[in-house]
C-alpha cells in the first residue's frame, strides 16, 4: 500500500517528512533510532541503521542428503548470508563430507564452527571489497579460453586438453556464484550498492551478462566431454569450418562484452548491434557445416553435429549480451 507524506520546513531551512509507524514499528524504530539514507537518482532509500555487520542464517538440513545438501549450502551463500548455520539432531559423515565440498566449491568459506548436530560457516570476504566487474571479466576469459581449448582439443584430438577444459568449468562456476551473490546483496540493501560504486541497474547487467558467459563455458565443457568419444581425427575440411566458426562466435561474445563495459554509449550501440547481426551469418555457416556432416557416417555425424550446436548457441549467448548491452546504453527514463 502506497502512503504519502508532505513534506515540512523547520528551523527555516530544514525539510522534514513522517515516516509510516507501522513501518518503523517493524523495524524497531522508536524516538532516537538513527536510520541511514541513500540517494538513487531521484529516489532516496531509507533502512533502519544497525551495528550488526554480518547475515546470519539457519537451516535445518536432517533431511538434505548429497546434490539436495550441496545445493542448498549454495543456495544460503548465493542470497547473501555471511554465516549459515547447519543444524540436525545428529550430523552425519556423509552430510559432513557434502558441506566441506560445497565450502571449497564456494569463494570465501570456511568452516566456523562444528559439532555433533550443528555446522557453521562463515563467508571471510568483505563485501565491499568485491568487485562484480572483475569478477564478470575473469568469466570471461576464463569462459572464451575454454572454449578456444576444446575446439583445439577436438581437431587435436587431445584428451589432456580436454579434461582441462572440464576441470575449468568449476572456476567459472564459483565466479557465476560470486556474481549472483553480490547481485542479490544489492537487491536486499541499497547500502551494498553504495559500497560497490555502482547503480543496481548497472548490477543488474553484469548478472545477466555473467549467466551468458557460464552457459558459454557449458558448452565448452559439452565439447570437451564429446571429443573424449570421439576416436578418429576430425576431416580438415570439418576442422577448419569448425575453427571458422568458433572464431566468429567468440567475436559476438567479445563485442557483446567490450558493448557492455563501453561507457560511451554510442560506440556501445555501434559494437552490440554489430555483434546482433553476426549471429545470423554463424547460424548461416552452422548450416553449411551440417551439410559437410552429411558425407559422413551417422554416428561420427551427430557428435560432430551437436558441437557444431554447441558452438553456435556461445554466438547466441554473445547475442543476448549484446543485447543487455542495448538496453544499459539506451537513455534512463
Amino acid at each position: 500500500m502506497v502512503e504519502t507524506r508532505k513534506v515540512q520546513v523547520t528551523g527555516g531551512s530544514t525539510f522534514t517528512v513522517s515516516i509510516p509507524k507501522d513501518w518503523a514499528t517493524a523495524n524497531g524504530i522508536s524516538a532516537g533510532s538513527e536510520v541511514e539514507f541513500y540517494p538513487e537518482q531521484d529516489s532516496l532509500f531509507l533502512t533502519p541503521r544497525t551495528e550488526e555487520e554480518r547475515t546470519e542464517g539457519t537451516l535445518d538440513i536432517t533431511n538434505l542428503e548429497s546434490d539436495e545438501l550441496m545445493r542448498a549450502v549454495m543456495t544460503m551463500y548465493v542470497s547473501g548470508f555471511d554465516i549459515i548455520g547447519l543444524e540436525s539432531g545428529r550430523i552425519t559423515t556423509d552430510q559432513r563430507r557434502t558441506i566441506r565440498e560445497a565450502t571449497q566449491s564456494l569463494v570465501g568459506l570456511e568452516v566456523l564452527e562444528e559439532t555433533r548436530d550443528r555446522v557453521v560457516i562463515r563467508d571471510l570476504l568483505d563485501s565491499s571489497e568485491l568487485s562484480i566487474h572483475n569478477a564478470v571479466t575473469r568469466m570471461r576469459l576464463i569462459a572464451l579460453s575454454m572454449l578456444e581449448d576444446a575446439i583445439e582439443a577436438l581437431t587435436e584430438l587431445d584428451e589432456d586438453m580436454a579434461l582441462d577444459v572440464i576441470q575449468r568449468d568449476d572456476d567459472v562456476d564459483r565466479l557465476w556464484m560470486v556474481v549472483s551473490r553480490i547481485f542479490r546483496t544489492t537487491l536486499r540493501t541499497p547500502k551494498a550498492a553504495e559500497e560497490l560504486g555502482l547503480p543496481r541497474e548497472v548490477c543488474f547487467d553484469y548478472q545477466s551478462a555473467a549467466r551468458q558467459l557460464e552457459r558459454v563455458a557449458d558448452h565448452a565443457t559439452k565439447i570437451a566431454h564429446l571429443t573424449l568419444k570421439i576416436e578418429e581425427p576430425v576431416p580438415d575440411d570439418v576442422a577448419e569450418a569448425l575453427r571458422e566458426l568458433y572464431t566468429e562466435a567468440t567475436k559476438v561474445v567479445d563485442d557483446g562484452m567490450d558493448a557492455l563495459f563501453t561507457e560511451e554509449s554510442s560506440e556501445a550501440t555501434r559494437l552490440a548491434n554489430e555483434a546482433r547481426e553476426s549471429v545470423q551469418a554463424i547460424d548461416e555457416r552452422a548450416r553449411a557445416i551440417d551439410e559437410l556432416l552429411r558425407e559422413l557416417d551417422p554416428a561420427r555425424a551427430q557428435l560432430l553435429g551437436l558441437i557444431v550446436d554447441s558452438v553456435s548457441r556461445s554466438a547466441d549467448y554473445g547475442g543476448n549480451i549484446a543485447e543487455t548491452a542495448l538496453q544499459k546504453a539506451a537513455p534512463t527514463p
